[in-house]
């Protein structure tokens, strides 16, 4: 039995005969129903019509994503680590070469989520690497789709994942949020991993945290301030969001103060 992705935001639901009848990441209000309905597609139909975007963003970090862009076009960031490579978020598409690239790099030793509509095929990169254990925050449980032994629904505000690699939860888009310090990214200098917990904006020199994205629904005051608060004692000076190009090369911590500051103040709220 397939287990069917769903077309709009990529999250894989369990094996049945037949598809779902519908999917409640996109029934809550921070997604949508696709405009032609509640639509399908098998990892194995997907694999027809899709191929591996494999790409090199800095040393020791690779981007995975897939081409043509599919569901919300996000991509998956794989950190290689003496202590064991870590997946960063998950994409709908796992292939061949995907697996093959991954495997080069050392294979995996975790899979992390930032928030419910990154699930995408988690179950199915977990059993590809050896059944890796896959870290979602606690808060976030109702949203898994897909349940499995391989997921670590973990509690409290951080989580080492090896040397150097740490899950904080940040909360604001969804109660579970997390986000993946990379202490030795941006040669040293530290990185966050982030989806868009802390969502790269096109003018790469901030950022900005919503409750949702696509339909436009602003994040409560408080939750703004909770993301900046939690971020300020770690040292890191890039941000890999969660879609090809959304990257603060330089300056991100100043970057996330500056834009939490803005932010409050556009909402009539003190910074």
């Amino acid at each position: 039995m397939p287990a069917w992705i769903c077309e709009t935001c990529g999250v894989q639901h369990p094996d049945t005969p037949e598809p779902p009848p519908r999917c409640a990441i996109c029934e809550d209000e921070r997604q949508y129903v696709g405009w032609q309905g509640q639509r399908w597609l098998t990892p194995d139909e997907l694999r027809a019509t899709h191929s591996a975007d494999v790409r090199e963003l800095e040393p020791r970090l690779t981007g995975i994503g897939c081409a043509p862009a599919f569901a919300i076009a996000q991509r998956a960031l794989l950190v290689e680590a003496p202590s064991g490579n870590v997946l960063f978020d998950c994409t709908p598409l796992l292939d061949d070469e995907i697996a093959a690239a991954v495997e080069a790099r050392g294979g995996l030793a975790a899979i992390a989520i930032s928030h419910p509509h990154f699930h995408s095929t988690l179950v199915d990169w977990s059993r590809a690497f050896g059944g890796a254990p896959v870290y979602v925050h606690a808060d976030d449980a109702e949203w898994v789709m897909r349940p499995d032994p391989c997921l670590e629904l973990w509690r409290g505000e951080e989580r080492a994942l090896g040397e150097g690699l740490t899950l904080l939860r940040l909360g604001g888009h969804f109660d579970g949020g997390q986000v993946l310090h990379w202490a030795a990214g941006a040669s040293g200098h530290g990185a966050i991993l982030t989806g868009d917990i802390v969502a790269v904006a096109q003018d790469r020199r901030w950022v900005s945290f919503m409750y949702s994205f696509p339909n436009n629904v602003p994040l409560h005051p408080a939750a703004v301030r909770r993301i900046a608060e939690k971020l300020e004692p770690w040292p890191f000076d890039r941000i890999y969001g969660g879609w090809w190009g959304s990257v603060v090369r330089e300056g991100a911590k100043d970057s996330v103060r500056r834009s939490a500051a803005r932010y409050l103040r556009a909402i009539g709220a003190d910074p």
